[in-house]
């Protein structure tokens, strides 16, 4: 379980520093990200890199608090709060839970369950004027 409890600390720092290359890098070759919000898995690294760098995008000062973690032998679930400003200049404050299967010492599926309600809230809104 202490491989992959290290897993997660370095793939969450992967997150946090927005680094698109090494989240995928901890990817397996054929792995899946879904983000479940009426998007298709991304399937790969490359398209896992390509969907991380959109997210990023979407929200360029996103950040992840955590709320719950739970680290089994070939799996953590984790609750995090989404913070930041939407590209629309909307403050984000969203819910998310990933279940994420580990194999090989490598991420092999993240699935990501967000509020979806909040986020498409927070990408939709244009920013207020002061």
């Amino acid at each position: 379980m202490s491989d992959t409890k290290d897993l997660f600390e370095r793939y969450h720092a992967c997150w946090a520093a927005h680094d698109p290359d090494r989240i995928a890098e901890l990817h397996t070759p054929d792995a899946i990200f879904h983000l479940h919000s009426g998007r298709e898995p991304a399937r790969g690294r490359d398209a896992i890199r390509a969907a991380a760098a959109e997210n990023f995008a979407l929200v360029p000062d996103l950040t992840f608090t955590m709320v719950n973690l739970r680290v089994g032998e070939d799996f953590w679930v984790v609750q995090w709060v989404l913070t930041g400003t939407s590209i629309t200049g909307a403050a984000v404050h969203v819910d998310i839970a990933d279940l994420v299967l580990v194999e090989g010492g490598l991420v092999r599926e993240k699935h990501t369950y967000v509020d979806g309600v909040a986020m498409q809230a927070a990408l939709s809104a244009p920013a207020e004027i002061a």
